[in-house]
């Protein structure tokens, strides 16, 4: 299978893009950078942080024309080439990271497999054919939270077939859950971590929202929610366990900001793509998620996570959820899909470009050592701390 999705925005002469690379010697520190043209350009002096971009009233000026240091050819540096001692970073830094989850049917479907299996993937098959025989595979069309939804909760339950899963599928909150810390995300180009002790495991490709403090959604980019089904399957109080690990959440390329040319109504029409690439065993898999088949608004996502019962000060990066759940056998039949160490995972639509990592364990992916004292001690060290406080 031959990679086909480009790097980059179709369009990329209108994205207004944000993101951030690491920069060598002398400087050995993280820099903000905007996409023009094709080119990076540092744009650091301006503010320090993303989190800080996102805050300022000015934010679309800024990265259209403030002035900076022309560092390169985006596009040689997200295909890996080297570029002045540069490396791709997560777009954002000081952010919260959080996850949407059973955003989507197909997902809620596997989410109930998963804690019916208790964890085995050998019971997947059984469960989902006695499952979607039982409530069907139509669970799109039933909004969460309406009197059709409180009609299915009680006749499941009537059933035995009521599930935690179920209440946030179609119940009226949402699950929204810590999926990573800020600046532990891994950018485009680096391994993606799975915890050790997982044998049963998938990507998740989902839409990433970058909102501010004040909860504007100020654009959005790719992301790889990694899942360990059969952690979390085991007991939905794992989800820790299971969701949050060294490498275990991807996000990039960049960011793109929202302006006449890319609104959330693009992402909300959006397809996104993944395909999986096996390096070891030559196994192939291709999918997509559809946008306009999530069962909750995104703003009505970015709502249940911030308002007046809960504030984010350094804003937030917010995965929608995905209804991309692979189950085609790849170890032997009846086994369904897990990964091999050195899958290839491509995250792709036409309107944020594609990010790529490559599967590692958690524990020998890169440690995560560059947190937030480490990052306000690098900007101090370059004269830039007053950039990076609040205005």
């Amino acid at each position: 299978m031959t990679n086909q999705f480009n790097p980059l925005p179709e369009n990329l002469d209108n994205a207004l893009l944000v993101g951030r690379v690491w920069r060598g010697a002398p400087i050995d520190g993280p820099a903000v950078v905007a996409v023009r043209r094709g080119r990076l350009v540092d744009i650091t002096h301006h503010a320090a942080t993303v989190a800080e971009l996102f805050e300022r009233d000015d934010l679309l000026a800024i990265v259209r024309a403030a002035e900076g240091e022309d560092l390169g050819d985006a596009l040689t540096l997200v295909q890996g080439g080297e570029q002045g001692r540069l490396r791709l970073l997560a777009p954002c830094d000081l952010q919260a990271i959080k996850a949407c989850g059973v955003t989507f049917a197909v997902s809620l479907l596997e989410r109930v497999i998963e804690e019916q299996a208790r964890g085995n993937p050998a019971r997947a098959g059984e469960l989902r054919e006695q499952l979607q025989a039982s409530i069907g595979t139509n669970l799109s069309q039933i909004e969460p939270g309406s009197e059709a939804a409180l009609r299915l909760k009680a006749e499941l339950s009537e059933r035995g077939l009521w599930s935690q899963y179920m209440e946030v599928g179609i119940g009226p909150y949402a699950e929204v859950f810590t999926k990573s810390q800020p600046m532990s995300a891994v950018g485009h180009g680096f391994d993606v971590g799975l915890h050790p002790a997982s044998h049963w495991n998938n990507p998740e490709p989902e839409i990433v929202l970058a909102v501010n403090s004040r909860g504007q959604v100020v654009g959005g980019t790719l992301g790889n929610d990694v899942n360990l089904r059969d952690i979390e399957g085991r007991s939905a109080l794992l989800l820790g366990k299971a969701k949050d690990n060294n490498a275990s959440c991807a996000i990039g390329p960049f960011i793109r900001l929202f302006d006449g040319d890319f609104s959330l109504d693009t992402l909300r029409q959006a397809e996104v793509r993944m395909q999986i690439e096996g390096v070891d065993d030559g196994f192939e898999l291709a999918g997509a998620s559809f946008m306009r088949e999530i069962s909750r608004d995104p703003l009505d996502l970015v709502g249940q996570t911030c308002g007046a019962h809960h504030q984010y000060p350094d804003g937030f990066m917010l995965f929608l959820g995905t209804m991309f759940s692979p189950i085609k056998d790849r170890d032997a039949p009846g086994k369904g899909f897990t990964h091999h160490i050195g899958d290839r995972v491509s995250i792709s639509t036409p309107s944020l470009g594609t990010l790529v990592n490559t599967v590692a364990r958690s524990d020998q992916a890169a440690p995560w050592t560059f947190g937030v004292r480490a990052l306000y001690n690098n900007l101090a060290r370059r004269g830039l701390l007053a950039a990076a406080g609040g205005r």
